[in-house]
């Protein structure tokens, strides 16, 4: 571990199952009136100690962790318009992430760009702050729909039988993300079977899946320290190979530290984009 490596700690926002027993859910879009989303389950606050990885970052891979921090500078810059994202940032990532995990393709299914903005409702998408949740962005379930529903109907059944993984690539935009970080927790430290629970997620016109996780005292959790727009991480979000190495990201804790840099004042602003990624064998 690098010398200028410390942990901070953090409160983080487990998950609690429904006390009347029912199914768990997430309405995505927040209640205009009080800038919450609507869900029917519990926030579970624990105070957990959260270690910095720079400076040992490469020891964290997606096959050993489920999460792989790597330094390769956006072409793309603006990060205003989303046709324009999608035509110049896409192809870049496609191109990283093919590089990085070996994947014979990859397509990217779509982006979101978060803003910190304090007392404003995420309410919409163009309005996305970070999440202030442990959660896993996708299940079984929904990771085979979102084959269904993004790719040919020609195409998706012989591409479910090859290996497929849901791989984001999210990195900093415009200034170091000292505000908010995001958090991951190493898949080594989880009881897949204890830990996570399906949590319908309900959009205005479908309803997708995601994990919702129960606090364990064991889950190790790691940041990288003030990662700049050329830094990006890649987060496994779930593998057809059901070895548990998928990663548990958390957004959205304030590192209580002194303020020294001016930059550290500047409200958290990233991009994460969200590819099916699929393998020859």
């Amino acid at each position: 571990m690098s010398s200028n490596n410390y942990a901070t700690t953090g409160t983080l926002n487990y998950f609690l199952d429904p006390p009347d027993g029912s199914r768990p859910y997430t309405n995505i879009n927040a209640d205009s009136a009080t800038g919450a989303p609507q869900h029917n389950w519990l926030f579970d606050d624990r105070t957990v100690k959260i270690e910095n990885v720079r400076g040992s970052q490469d020891q964290y891979k997606l096959e050993n962790a489920g999460f792989q921090y790597g330094v390769q500078a956006s072409k793309h810059t603006r990060f205003v318009d989303d046709e324009e994202i999608e035509r110049q940032y896409y192809p870049e990532c496609i191109d990283l992430i093919k590089k990085i995990t070996g994947a014979s393709s990859a397509v990217i299914f779509d982006h979101t760009i978060r803003r910190r903005r304090p007392g404003e409702a995420d309410d919409s998408p163009d309005k996305r702050q970070p999440v202030a949740l442990v959660h896993v962005d996708q299940t079984t379930a929904s990771s085979t729909a979102r084959v269904h529903r993004h790719l040919p109907p020609s195409d998706a059944p012989a591409l479910l039988k090859r290996r497929f993984q849901i791989i984001n690539l999210w990195r900093p935009l415009s200034h170091v993300a000292l505000d908010w970080p995001l958090a991951l927790c190493d898949f080594r430290s989880v009881d897949v079977k204890k830990d996570m629970v399906p949590v319908a997620l309900i959009y205005p016109n479908r309803e997708g899946e995601t994990y919702g996780v129960r606090f364990n005292e064991g889950h190790k959790w790691k940041y990288m320290r003030g990662m700049e727009p050329d830094e990006y991480v890649l987060i496994k979000c779930f593998d057809s190979v059901q070895d548990g190495s998928v990663a548990y990201p958390f957004s959205a804790y304030w590192v209580s530290r002194t303020r020294t840099v001016q930059r550290e004042h500047l409200s958290r602003e990233s991009i994460e984009v969200r590819a099916l990624v699929f393998y020859d064998n």
